[in-house]
């Protein structure tokens, strides 16, 4: 009841302002904007998520196998980032950092070795079913920000408001430099998404015979997870086990529907590790 009165009032309100303006010709036009911009504002990441709360997701056992292979990117990337660091300090660069992090990312797979991984996203849809592909739908759908908005709200609640503020403006970042450089990399490198070389895995996203892309690698979902852990991680080290699930469970999801192979998942979480260091060590953790 309170989210429809949250979804109606502000309606309710232009309506009664703009009886009072035909009536007696008061209206301030500041008051028409204020209005309007309630109307317009868009439903915070609590709020998407309270309205599309997440179905069964996957059982731990599916997605241990993933969850090691990125595991083991943590490592490789805290070791190049101390290589960045000792060059440039702790300064923030996003520019020099970008072109830096895009080069660190492996260089992609062979054509034998994309198909080998392929062959392992066809077997694996082969196992799909309906509650599976309703928990990789919202995983997709909310695994790029919301999530990991919500788990800093959630936080942010025990902290001063100040700093709350930075927290979140910092984990903007994070997500926005992770997006930006895996499209980058993506647009250069040009491996087509894995339903582009089957379609087939995936008949719903119409792709049309000689099509090239989409583009998968490095994964996007997997970039953001992975630079959104890191730095949540940092922040609330007692809640790391969530965080690696949350991001495990969203991996998965991109295999599970065919977006991604496993190159470009564990390629997405090195470059996304990085970019979770680099916004640390600028941002003063």
């Amino acid at each position: 009841m309170n989210v429809l009165r949250g979804i109606k009032w502000p309606y309710a309100l232009i309506a009664l302002l703009a009886v009072a303006a035909v009536g007696v010709g008061t209206l301030q036009p500041q008051l028409v904007s204020a209005a309007a911009g309630l109307v317009k504002k868009k439903p915070s990441a609590t709020q998407k998520i309270k309205q599309d709360p997440p179905p069964t997701l996957f059982t731990d056992a599916e997605i241990a196998t993933i969850g090691k292979q990125t595991a083991a990117q943590r490592k490789k990337a805290d070791t190049l980032f101390a290589q960045w660091r000792e060059a440039h300090g702790t300064a923030r660069d996003d520019k020099a950092f970008t072109a830096w992090a895009a080069q660190q990312v492996p260089a992609p797979p062979t054509a034998a070795q994309r198909t080998a991984e392929l062959r392992q996203d066809q077997q694996l849809a082969k196992t799909r079913t309906a509650a599976g592909k309703k928990a990789a739908t919202w995983l997709e759908l909310h695994g790029k920000k919301d999530i990991w908005k919500l788990y800093l709200h959630d936080q942010g609640e025990l902290i001063p408001a100040k700093q709350g503020t930075a927290e979140k403006t910092q984990l903007k970042a994070v997500l926005k430099l992770a997006k930006t450089i895996s499209d980058q990399v993506a647009a250069k490198d040009k491996q087509p998404a894995p339903y582009v070389l089957d379609p087939t895995l995936r008949p719903d996203k119409h792709i049309k015979p000689g099509a090239k892309g989409p583009y998968s690698y490095p994964s996007s979902h997997a970039a953001r997870s992975a630079a959104a852990v890191t730095y949540l991680t940092v922040l609330s080290p007692h809640r790391a086990a969530d965080y690696q699930w949350m991001q495990d469970e969203i991996l998965y999801s991109r295999l599970y529907m065919a977006g991604h192979v496993t190159s470009d998942i564990t390629a997405g979480t090195l470059l996304g590790d990085l970019i979770g260091d680099y916004e640390l060590t600028v941002s003063g953790h």
